[in-house]
C-alpha cells in the first residue's frame, strides 16, 4: 500500500572496504543468506503436505511446494517496457536520453547484474523479497507512522455495540481465533480468482512480531504464541493475559478485563503519557534510546512486554466512524494512521484501535506483510464478531462474568528526564508530520462494481483511467504513476508496480479535454487504454514487472561498487500519484445482498510524495466505491478535497461515455425493428 513512498530515493550502503572481489563475496553471501531462510519455512510446508495427504481438506500451506518461484525477466523485455512506460512523460530531447541510458546498461553492466540475480533466484525462494524488505522498509531511518504504516477501517454504516469494552472483547477474543486457525494452518489456502493458489508466508508473522529498531537497520522479531496483550489507555501501559486454565478467555472476560483499564483512574508514570512517541519519530533516536535507558531493569521487562504481545491494543477516548452529515471519514481517517502520534505503537504487526462508540480499525506496520494479508484477518473478525459471537439486548458480550479474573498489571517504567526528552522530541518531529497530512476521504455512490461491468471493462481500469484524468485536471501534467500490484502466485511473493500513466491512458484523457473529439473517439481511446492496463497487470501479476527487476538490478549494482547512471535515474523518479486497491478477499463471509449495511469502509496510507498525492480505494458490492485520498498541506500545489472533486468528476465523466454509447446502440436498434416492421408490411 505504502511502499512507494520508501522505494523513491532510499540510500544504500556496502559496509565491506576493497575491491570488487570483496564486494563480489558479499553479494555471494548475501544471496546464500536468502537461500538459507528458505529451510526455515519448510517445516511448517511439510505439515500441512501431512495433514492434506492424511485425507483432509486443503489446509493453509497445502500448496506451498507446488508454488513456482518468480522468475527473472530478461533485461532486453525490463529496458523495453520501462522506456516505453516513461515516453508520455518525457519529451523527445528527454526520452532520446533516458534511451541512450538504457541501451548504454543494457550493453555494459547489465550482463554482469543479470547473472547475480539467476544465481539468486536458483538458490533462493523469491530473488526480491528479501531485499525488498530489507531495503525498502527496514533499513529505512526516517519515521514509519505515516510514510510507511497504514490502516484499515471498521464496517461503514453498522457498528454492532457501543459499548468499547464489549466490540474490544468481542474482536480480540475473534482474533485469538483467528490466530490458532493459523497456527495450526487451518484457513482455507488463498486463491487468486478463487482458484489460483497464492503464497501465505506473510500470514506467519501476523501475530507476536514487532519491528525492532537499530542504528544502520531494523529488524522483524517474531515470537512462538503469546500469551498476553499490551494495552494502552489515557498514557497507561497495561499487560492483559489472554489464556486462563489452557483455554482463551472468553469474551465476556475480556470486557471485564478492558472495563476495569477503562475505570482506572490511575496517572501516568513520568515520561509514560508519550512513550510510544519514541516509534512514531526517526529510528536511529529511538535505536539509541532502546539501548540506553530500556536495556535493564523494569524498563526492559516492560518494554519485553510489548515487544513480544500478541499485538497491541489501545482504548481511545475519543469517537471515531462514520457521519453522512460532516466529514467524520478524515478525522476517522488520520486517528487511524497517526493518532496523538504517542498513542499507538507503531512497530507492532498492528495496533488495533478500540473508540469510545464502538468503532474499531487497525493501524498496521508495513515491513512484514501487505496491506491484502491484514484485510484478511480483518474480514474474518468483523465477520465472528458480527455473526458468530454477537451481543447481548444490552450490547454486552454474551457468557457469564468470570469475577475471578485477576487484575490487569500495569506495567512500570523508571524513565530518566534525559530519556523524557528524546520522547518530547520524537513526539515534536511526529506530531509535525502528522499535522501536514491532508486528508480526504469520501464514499462514491453514483455507482459501483455493477454498472461498471456492464460497460464491458476493469473496475480497477475504469477507476485507474478516472485517476489519471484526475490528475491531469488537478495538476495540468501527468505523472509517474505507481499502482500497487500482488505476485503472490509465487513463492515468498509480495508486490510488483503497475505504471498506469501508459501512452494509451494520455491519449484517452487529451481526448476527454478535447472538445473536437467525439464521445465515439473517446469510448474508443478508453477502451484500447483499459485494455492496456490490463494487460500490464497481468505482466505485473505474472513476473513480468519492470520495477522489482531494475530495483534489483540495483541492489547488485550497489554490493559490486558498479556505477550505473541508468539505474540511479530509475530509482529515483518520484512517484508523485501513488494508488492502490483495497481488495475483498473472502466474499462468502459475509453475504453483501442479505446484509447490505455490513460493508467495510476499507484503508489508506499517507502522502507518497511531498508534491503528490496517495489515493486508496475499495470496490465494495455493487454500487459503492469509497476512496482515501492523502497529500500535504505543506504542498502548495495539491489539495486532497480539490483531488477528490476531480475524481468524483471523473468518474461521472467516463460513465457518460458509456450511457451515450447505449443510448446510441438504443436508438439504432429501435430504427431497426422500425425497418423490419415496414418489411413485413
Amino acid at each position: 500500500m505504502a511502499e512507494a513512498h520508501q522505494a523513491v530515493g532510499f540510500q544504500f550502503t556496502v559496509r565491506p572496504d576493497g575491491v570488487d572481489f570483496k564486494l563480489s563475496q558479499e553479494v555471494i553471501t548475501n544471496i546464500c543468506q536468502a537461500g538459507l531462510t528458505v529451510w526455515k519455512k519448510r517445516a511448517i510446508q511439510f505439515k500441512s503436505l501431512v495433514k492434506m495427504f492424511s485425507g483432509r481438506r486443503p489446509l493453509l500451506y497445502s500448496f506451498q511446494a507446488s508454488l513456482p518461484r518468480l522468475p527473472v525477466p530478461r533485461v532486453e523485455d525490463t529496458i523495453r517496457r520501462y522506456l516505453e512506460s516513461v515516453r508520455p512523460l518525457l519529451d523527445d530531447e528527454e526520452y532520446k536520453q533516458m534511451e541512450f541510458l538504457a541501451n548504454d546498461f543494457k550493453d555494459s553492466e547489465a550482463a554482469q547484474l543479470q547473472r547475480y540475480l539467476k544465481v539468486k533466484s536458483w538458490w533462493a525462494t523469491n530473488y526480491v523479497s528479501d531485499w525488498w524488505e530489507e531495503y525498502i522498509y527496514l533499513r529505512g531511518r526516517g519515521p514509519i507512522m505515516v510514510n510507511s504504516n497504514f490502516y484499515i477501517m471498521d464496517l461503514l454504516y453498522v457498528t454492532p455495540t457501543h459499548r468499547q469494552a464489549a466490540r474490544a472483547g468481542n474482536v480480540v477474543h475473534a482474533m485469538l481465533q483467528y490466530r490458532r486457525k493459523l497456527e495450526r494452518g487451518e484457513h482455507a489456502p488463498l486463491r487468486a480468482l478463487g482458484t489460483v493458489p497464492m503464497c501465505s508466508t506473510q500470514m506467519e508473522r501476523m501475530f507476536n512480531t514487532t519491528r525492532i529498531p537499530g542504528i544502520e537497520t531494523d529488524s522483524v522479531q517474531h515470537l512462538s504464541d503469546r500469551k498476553h496483550v499490551v494495552v494502552y489507555h489515557k498514557g497507561r501501559f497495561f499487560q492483559v493475559w489472554l489464556y486462563m486454565g489452557g483455554r482463551h478467555l472468553l469474551p465476556s472476560e475480556l470486557e471485564t478485563q478492558f472495563s476495569r483499564i477503562l475505570n482506572d483512574t490511575s496517572e501516568p508514570q513520568p515520561g509514560e503519557l508519550k512513550l510510544a512517541a519514541l516509534t512514531a519519530g526517526n529510528r536511529v533516536p529511538w535505536a539509541q534510546a532502546r539501548m540506553k535507558y530500556f536495556s535493564q531493569g523494569v524498563n526492559k521487562a516492560s518494554l519485553d512486554a510489548v515487544e513480544s504481545a500478541a499485538f497491541f491494543l489501545a482504548l481511545d477516548d475519543e469517537p471515531q466512524g462514520y457521519d453522512a452529515t460532516s466529514n467524520s471519514l478524515d478525522h476517522y481517517a488520520k486517528s487511524l494512521l497517526h493518532g496523538k502520534c504517542y498513542d499507538r505503537w507503531f512497530d507492532k504487526s498492528f495496533t488495533l484501535i478500540s473508540y469510545p462508540n464502538g468503532k474499531m480499525g487497525i493501524n498496521a506496520e508495513h515491513s512484514w506483510a501487505d496491506a491484502p494479508i491484514v484485510g484478511h484477518m480483518w474480514e474474518y473478525i468483523i465477520a465472528t464478531d458480527c455473526f458468530h459471537l454477537g451481543y447481548t439486548e444490552e450490547g454486552h458480550c454474551k457468557g457469564d462474568v468470570n469475577k475471578c479474573l485477576p487484575q490487569p498489571s500495569r506495567l512500570q517504567w523508571h524513565i530518566a528526564k534525559e530519556c523524557q526528552n528524546v520522547i518530547e522530541t520524537s513526539y515534536l518531529s511526529a506530531k509535525k508530520i502528522a499535522d501536514d497530512v491532508d486528508f480526504l476521504a469520501y464514499l462514491f455512490n453514483a455507482f459501483g462494481k455493477g454498472l461498471i461491468k456492464k460497460c464491458r471493462t476493469s473496475p480497477d481500469a475504469f477507476i485507474q483511467l478516472a485517476l489519471q484524468l484526475a490528475q491531469f485536471r488537478d495538476q495540468g501534467e501527468f505523472c509517474l504513476t505507481y499502482e500497487s500490484s500482488m505476485t503472490r502466485m509465487f513463492r515468498d511473493g509480495r508486490t510488483e508496480t503497475v505504471r498506469s500513466c501508459t501512452s494509451e491512458a494520455v491519449a484517452f484523457v487529451r481526448a476527454m479535454e478535447d472538445r473536437q473529439a467525439t464521445n465515439k473517439q473517446r469510448l474508443a481511446l478508453f477502451q484500447k487504454a483499459a485494455d492496456k492496463h490490463q494487460n500490464m497487470y497481468r505482466l505485473a501479476m505474472t513476473g513480468s514487472g519492470i520495477d522489482r527487476h531494475l530495483f534489483c538490478l540495483y541492489i547488485v549494482s550497489k554490493y559490486l561498487g558498479v556505477d550505473s547512471p541508468f539505474l540511479k535515474q530509475v530509482l529515483s523518479e518520484p512517484w508523485k500519484l501513488s494508488t492502490s486497491q483495497t481488495p475483498q478477499q473472502q466474499l462468502n463471509l459475509m453475504d453483501i445482498n442479505k446484509f447490505p449495511n455490513y460493508v467495510g469502509a476499507g484503508g489508506g496510507f499517507g502522502p507518497v510524495a511531498d508534491d503528490g498525492y496517495g489515493v486508496s480505494y475499495i470496490i465494495v458490492g455493487e454500487n459503492l466505491i469509497t476512496f482515501h485520498i492523502s497529500s500535504k498541506f505543506s504542498s502548495p500545489d495539491t489539495d486532497s478535497w480539490r483531488f477528490g472533486q476531480h475524481i468524483n468528476k471523473a468518474m461521472m465523466d467516463i460513465q457518460t461515455l458509456f450511457q451515450a454509447s447505449n443510448n446510441n446502440k438504443t436508438a439504432g436498434e429501435s430504427v431497426m425493428q422500425l425497418n423490419n416492421g415496414k418489411k413485413r408490411m
